[in-house]
């Protein structure tokens, strides 16, 4: 195993550069129909290591990209009205400070169903999604989105440049960490961006997940795991500059980057300094910072057990919500299964009637949870709690409370 940027050597048994080790797990948007319940499961070893030339934390590459993100991939963005409200923000934002119009051309990486290109395009600006799962990007295109299904590289970006027109505007939000080729991505925004244009590219960020106890947004679509330092010098090596950055709220903790090219006019604005100096001062440039994060790992995945088994013991029924990709990594890595949580409710009708990866806990409506009236409803995309527990409010008119696990086990 090879670092995805510098090619350093990671996985030598002298050193100690293992950042997280979840053991197996099968892929976590890998969700079950009835069908294949009978059938077995192919499992994939979930472990992380830290660089120690150039600290990319990362995990090796054992399945093939194309399979993680095939036609039936089941994560559609339109489904939570918290990240459309964000995309929609950010058009808004982003037309404004570039001045965007009919005469631009904005492409967005990982375009997914449409939930952000939508807003592009009802303000009569040119846009075009690139976006590998065909599932998806039906979706988008049904709603008038155009829509190339392929993954975006280098030759990808190359072709455009040439049969259309340099982009004005890059957006990669959420992308950069399913990348397995890092720097033909990267080189592939170098070469699409048009010379004064910008790209925005929108990551968790590392130290987030460090001091909130992230470890259940590790899983196989995610390879690589970022500081902003780290992503300095990635793109530095693409001749991109970070331009500004700004901290978001977003996926427990996010930073948003505009990049442009080295010989643009753009200039960095104070925050880049700031972030810089913040990621320095906690230790995440020494190797220090990296280890240790297992034990924390652990505590939560003990907490989250002893909150279930005691609600059995108590005779409380307890539902899950939220069919996410983080939920699935935190319920196999503790062992949980439908005796412990014996359903799942998602608002996606895509997931619906199936069952979860790995755990095999049933995915069901929103009226389940209604007809079943539980004591307890443990929230897995603890990052979107505020809006879940709006939208569920009258469960607490049967005395119904709420609980997630991350970064601490809280009943409210």
């Amino acid at each position: 195993m090879k670092c995805r940027f510098c090619d350093t050597l990671l996985d030598d048994p002298e050193l100690d550069n293992v950042f997280l080790d979840l053991g197996t797990a099968p892929p976590s948007n890998a969700y079950l129909s009835r069908e294949m319940l009978s059938a077995p499961e192919l499992y994939f070893p979930l472990k992380l290591h830290t660089c120690p030339q150039c600290l990319l934390v990362q995990i090796d590459e054992l399945q093939a990209h194309t399979a993680l993100f095939s036609a039936d991939y089941a994560y559609f963005s339109s489904y939570s009205r918290s990240w459309l409200e964000h995309a929609e923000r950010y058009v808004a934002d982003a037309t404004t400070r570039l001045g965007l119009d009919g005469d631009s051309f904005v492409v967005e990486i990982a375009s997914n169903d449409g939930y952000l290109l939508q807003y592009m395009a009802a303000r009569g600006i040119p846009c075009l999604g690139v976006e590998p799962a065909a599932g998806t990007a039906e979706v988008a295109r049904a709603r008038g989105i155009e829509t190339i299904v392929e993954f975006f590289g280098a030759g990808l970006a190359h072709r455009l440049s040439r049969q259309r027109r340099r982009a004005d505007l890059i957006i990669a939000n959420n992308v950069l960490a399913h990348v397995p080729d890092l720097n033909d991505f990267v080189a592939g925004i170098a070469e699409l961006l048009d010379g004064q244009g910008i790209a925005t590219i929108e990551f968790p960020h590392l130290q987030q997940l460090v001091t909130q106890r992230q470890f259940d947004t590790v899983y196989h679509e995610h390879f690589s795991y970022f500081s902003l330092h780290v992503l300095r010098a990635v793109l530095a090596a693409h001749g991109l500059r970070i331009c500004d950055v700004e901290t978001l709220s977003t996926h427990g903790g996010s930073l948003r980057v505009w990049a442009a090219h080295n010989a643009s006019h753009h200039r960095a604005t104070p925050a880049v300094a700031a972030i810089l100096a913040g990621e320095a001062s906690a230790g995440m440039l020494e190797m220090d910072y990296y280890r240790g994060f297992q034990l924390q790992a652990d505590a939560v995945k003990n907490d989250l057990l002893a909150f279930l088994l005691q609600a059995r013991r108590d005779g409380l029924k307890v539902g899950g919500y939220g069919a996410a990709a983080k939920g699935n990594t935190l319920l196999n890595y503790a062992g949980v299964r439908p005796d412990l949580l014996s359903y799942v409710v998602d608002a996606s009708p895509h997931k619906q009637g199936r069952y979860l990866p790995g755990s095999r806990i049933p995915i069901v409506a929103e009226q389940h949870l209604r007809a079943q009236q539980p004591d307890l409803v443990l929230i897995l995309p603890w990052n979107l709690r505020e809006e879940i527990t709006t939208q569920l409010s009258y469960v607490r008119t049967w005395g119904g409370r709420f609980a997630t696990a991350i970064p601490n086990m809280e009943i409210d």
